[in-house]
């Protein structure tokens, strides 16, 4: 998701502050989808004034994880997966376009254009860490598309990697599904290489597809284990 804007000045970095972690609590659903709340709690929680938390709450409205309702303070928007679902289907129609004009391209300026996702995916060491991962995974598949050489396709698909990255990030909480990212990412550019435009939208379109069916699972499952958590 875009960070809110930065500034050396005092009220932005403040607004800054409360946006990240208010981010993190819808994240890590500390704040519930559905629960509601008002400026003077947050302020009062962070011990800033209503004007940054008002700030950041007008940023994260603008990226869909909070809404207004007037005269009754804000809410975490409850959460659709149907919504979810539509992005990751987007998501798999620009990367599979992506592929294919990758695929179309000369062999020496395919390998230029994606030697960086080599050396990483298929030659460095592998990251155990699911957080590190999950940031390469986001920066693997915009890289794909950046480099099909459509701006406009590249800045939709930044957008939407942006608003599915809640539920993404859940993806790497399990040490199979970060060696299945490894392996899968590097079986896709094997393909891309080796110019096998329908193989590489093959193992593109299932990989989505699996990650998509088990960030659903893995969020159902903390949402449960949230709402069972005692009230403190």
């Amino acid at each position: 998701m875009k960070q809110g804007p930065r500034s050396r000045n005092r009220p932005e970095a403040l607004a800054e502050k409360v946006y990240q972690a208010l981010k993190q609590d819808i994240f890590a659903f500390r704040l519930m989808p559905g629960d509601r709340f008002s400026e003077n709690e947050i302020a009062e929680r962070m011990e800033v004034s209503r004007t940054p938390v008002r700030q950041a709450l007008f940023w994260l409205e603008r990226e869909n994880y909070v809404e207004v309702w007037f005269r009754s303070g804000w809410q975490v928007k409850p959460f659709d997966f149907e919504y979810f679902e539509e992005l990751y289907d987007l998501r798999t129609v620009l990367e599979r376009e992506a592929v294919r004009r990758l695929c179309a391209l000369p062999p020496s300026a395919c390998a230029e254009v994606l030697a960086a996702l080599k050396t990483f995916w298929i030659d460095a060491l592998r990251l155990e860490d699911g957080q590190a991962v999950s940031a390469q995974d986001e920066a693997f598949h915009i890289a794909l598309v950046t480099a099909a050489g459509n701006q406009e396709m590249a800045r939709i698909h930044t957008e939407l990697t942006e608003k599915i990255r809640i539920i993404r990030r859940l993806d790497f909480t399990r040490d199979d599904r970060i060696e299945a990212t490894y392996r899968e990412h590097a079986q896709i550019l094997q393909a891309v290489f080796q110019q096998q435009t329908e193989e590489a939208q093959r193992i593109l379109t299932s990989h989505i597809a699996v990650s998509k069916a088990e960030v659903r699972k893995i969020t159902l499952h903390m949402l449960q284990q949230a709402r069972l958590q005692p009230v403190e």
